[in-house]
């Protein structure tokens, strides 16, 4: 299984080498946001609006917006072309193709959370040390990760590219809204705040204020690390064989 994993990550790479604009979109799209925002937070004149308090959980949510919209419309490009199906007559399981994906992508997502993390801390002028700085860049990569499992996912039930688009904001409005980014989840109602646990961000927003000395949960990487887990089993299992 694992030698049909690396070989599925060394097609997926060759075939993103080749697509050079796809590839150079990936990663100047990052940046030129990153940009923007900086240009948002520097007209914002409201002194009740403190820009440390959203840089870096709004670089996460683009990694995870970004990422989980590349990978989703590309996996069903791959099942459009039949590129799955060739791979599964050919002998491949389930879970050799969804790592193999996982396994390519995450390079992908490993420079785009690069890109982000160097671009806000230049820009916005952050002064955390570097352990700091590692961490919130580790909790954004696996971010980052688990947003490719989550696009393979919602890939598995969209048979073309048009089919796909309602759920790019089905899954990304959502998660921003209850992840307590643009309100805290305490003051939603208790039913509401409960939909803040089907939002990777949420888990991703609370580690990162932790890391920052604001208020949040430092412990909530592991949440984020058992969600993914639930995502990844869930995208290995609905991967369709046959169209």
């Amino acid at each position: 299984m694992f030698d049909q994993m690396l070989a599925v990550a060394w097609r997926v790479l060759r075939q993103l080498a080749r697509d050079r604009r796809f590839l150079g979109l990936s990663l100047f799209v990052p940046l030129l946001i990153t940009y923007m925002l900086y240009v948002f937070f520097e007209g914002v004149k409201n002194p009740f609006v403190k820009p440390r308090e959203f840089i870096l959980p709004m670089g996460a949510f683009m990694v995870h917006f970004i990422t989980y919209l590349l990978c989703t419309i590309v996996l069903v490009r791959e099942r459009t072309a039949h590129t799955l199906a060739r791979m599964f007559v050919n002998g491949y399981t389930r879970g050799s193709v969804i790592g193999g994906y996982m396994l390519s992508y995450s390079l992908l997502a490993t420079l785009q959370t690069l890109i982000v993390l160097v671009a806000l801390y230049g820009l916005f002028k952050l002064d955390y040390d570097w352990q700091t700085l590692l961490a919130i860049y580790g909790v954004t990569w696996l971010l980052a990760v688990i947003s490719i499992a989550l696009g393979i996912l919602v890939s598995n039930f969209a048979r073309n590219e048009g089919q796909i688009f309602p759920f790019v904001p089905l899954v990304t409005l959502p998660s921003l809204f209850f992840s307590g980014l643009i309100v805290p989840v305490s003051s939603l109602p208790q039913w509401m705040g409960a939909l803040a646990y089907i939002a990777p961000l949420y888990y991703a927003t609370e580690a990162i204020r932790g890391l920052t000395g604001q208020k949040g949960d430092v412990s909530q990487w592991a949440g984020l690390l058992i969600y993914g887990a639930i995502v990844f089993v869930l995208a290995t299992f609905t991967l369709r064989e046959q169209e």
